[in-house]
Order: C-alpha cells, then sequence, then structure tokens
C-alpha cells in the first residue's frame, strides 16, 4: 500500500502530464485515477474536486519554476547567460513543445477560455518569468525599460512556441532562438 504523500504526489503528477496533454477541460478523474492505478474511493480521499487538483498542479509548477530560476541564477555568470537559459528553453523542451504546445501558454490560454477561477493563480507562472527577466535586465542596467524587454521576450518566446506546435517545425523555433540570442547580445550593459 502507498503512503498517503506518495499517492498524493503521484495523483498530482500524473494530472499535471493528462492537464498538459489532454488539457484540463478533457481530463477526468477517471484518467487520472487510471494512471496512478487507485480506485475512485481513495482518489477522493486525497482530491474532492477537478479543481482542488488543478489546484496543486499549479503549485507544483510555481515550486518547479521557482526552482528552475534559481538553479538559472546560480549557472549563469552573467545576466544576458541567465536570459539565454530562458530563451534556450524552447530547444530544451521542443520534444514536448512540438506535440503539446508550452505548459505554461497551453494552461493559462485554456483557463482563461474558460473563464475558470484558477486563471490568475495559473497566470503566476507566467509573472514568475516576468519578474526574474526583469530583474536580469535590470542587472544588465536597462532599469527604465526592463518591464518591456521582458514582455518582450515572454511573447517572443510564447509566439516561437505556437508557431513551432503549429507547424512542427523545430527548424524554425531553432532559428527564432538564435535570433533571440542575437538580439540580446545586441544590448549593450548600461552602467550608472
Amino acid at each position: 500500500m502507498m503512503a498517503q504523500g506518495t499517492t498524493r504526489r503521484q495523483i498530482v503528477e500524473a494530472a499535471d502530464d493528462l492537464f498538459y496533454r489532454q488539457g484540463f477541460e478533457h481530463t477526468s478523474f477517471a484518467d487520472i485515477a487510471r494512471v496512478v492505478d487507485i480506485s475512485r474511493g481513495n482518489f477522493y480521499h486525497h482530491f474532492k474536486s477537478k479543481d482542488d487538483i488543478l489546484d496543486a498542479v499549479i503549485k507544483t509548477r510555481l515550486d518547479r519554476t521557482q526552482h528552475m530560476l534559481a538553479d538559472w541564477e546560480e549557472e549563469g555568470t552573467t545576466p544576458k547567460d541567465r536570459i539565454r537559459s530562458y530563451i534556450k528553453i524552447l530547444l530544451t523542451n521542443w520534444s514536448m513543445i512540438k506535440d503539446y504546445g508550452c505548459p505554461v501558454g497551453t494552461l493559462c490560454t485554456e483557463l482563461a477560455k474558460l473563464n475558470h477561477a484558477s486563471k490568475t493563480e495559473a497566470n503566476k507562472i507566467f509573472t514568475l518569468f516576468r519578474v526574474w527577466l526583469r530583474n536580469q535586465f535590470r542587472q544588465l542596467g536597462h532599469k527604465k525599460d526592463a518591464d518591456a524587454l521582458a514582455m518582450h521576450v515572454l511573447s517572443w518566446s510564447q509566439g516561437v512556441a505556437t508557431l513551432g506546435n503549429a507547424f512542427d517545425d523545430y527548424k524554425y523555433v531553432k532559428q527564432e532562438v538564435d535570433k533571440m540570442c542575437a538580439w540580446l547580445d545586441t544590448l549593450s550593459v548600461r552602467t550608472k
């Protein structure tokens, strides 16, 4: 028998994957229970509603994003190196993006279409990226336009993910990632 924490974690992991691959609306309790191989009764012991599971999935994604950003902080020597890590995630995650789109973008878009109560919470993942990117641009000395630059990188990468998925075109994605990195290289490091 699985420990209670382990079962809950497995439910959240299965739901996270299924929400990404099938969409939140098209994933049922039965789908998740089947993946985890538990009875519906045991399932309801951990989560009373699909919205409860969604909240846990969003929290997991937020935590995962915070850890990834912390890793990029440690690994990147300069702000440009760290921003490049964000840009190159399009290539790192290409195998999933080509089939299902961006995990953040697809969830936020679906919840917005549904006018779901959790859409604001899901959008916090984009906010994490926005604030982190803004901080990187500020470190480059772009204090006044840091937020605009952060939004530019976010929108460019989301567009690339969407079109890369639509056309299943790795070459296009690679070309755009290279263009984003070249654009980044043209930004001067400003001092006071």
